[in-house]
């Protein structure tokens, strides 16, 4: 489904983001990927996404060779993938439907589709009683179960987590973590991005570990840190 071969990225300050990468990431995988700040990760995300290319070597998405694709293209890869991001990012002045729907309309999705998909994936994060409350009217980790609707609503292949977790306290992260959990188990390959040592160890999925823009370590079932560290 994901594969990066012997990727490369630089950026124009001379920090070698990423050398000689290569992973593959199989379709209905749980990763979790870590490491220290300027690692790598974050990098890893916007290649993906195509918000940078890289400087050499070969990424694949679905089979296709993304880093050889025309700009036309991009959103199609953009809206294969859902994204849940740390800060929630909603829009303070819509209700939590609204959210949700807001991104359903610049996807082109019809009215019908909306009033039909929307409480569906409320219902997925057991929100559809606050349907109508703002952001500001919700807790931290409600808040985060509506940008995992939204990043879902869309039924991507593909759901990175960017340190969904690092705003909320430990019980709230386990919330956030069974919802994941169970978005996986339904056929979605999950990508989360994290320093959450106790969820990693706890979950005991594939661990991509990135230090200096090279990958360190790739595991099943792996822990945040082997023993020796």
């Amino acid at each position: 489904m994901i594969e990066f071969i012997r990727v490369n990225k630089t950026y124009k300050n001379k920090v070698h983001a990423l050398k000689n990468v290569s992973f593959k990431i199989d379709r209905g995988e749980f990763v979790f990927v870590i490491g220290p700040s300027g690692a790598g990760k974050s990098t890893f995300i916007k290649l993906l996404l195509k918000e940078v290319n890289p400087d050499s070597g070969k990424i694949t998405l679905f089979k296709d060779d993304i880093t050889k694709v025309r700009n036309r293209k991009i959103p199609e890869i953009r809206q294969s993938i859902g994204v849940v991001f740390q800060d929630f990012r909603l829009l303070e002045n819509k209700t939590v439907y609204d959210n949700i729907k807001y991104v359903m309309e610049l996807l082109g999705k019809s009215s019908k589709t909306i009033k039909k998909e929307v409480p569906q994936v409320l219902k997925m994060v057991n929100l559809e009683h606050k349907a109508k409350s703002y952001p500001n009217q919700l807790s931290g980790g409600e808040q985060q179960r509506v940008s995992i609707a939204r990043a879902m609503v869309n039924k991507p292949k593909i759901l990175i987590a960017d340190e969904p977790t690092g705003n909320l306290d430990p019980e709230t992260s386990w919330e956030i973590m069974e919802i994941l959990k169970k978005i996986n188990e339904k056929g979605t390959t999950v990508i989360m991005i994290t320093h959450a040592k106790d969820i990693v160890d706890n979950m005991e999925k594939r661990v991509i570990h990135f230090e200096d823009g090279r990958v360190v370590r790739d595991e099943k079932g792996g822990k945040y840190l082997d023993e020796e560290d």
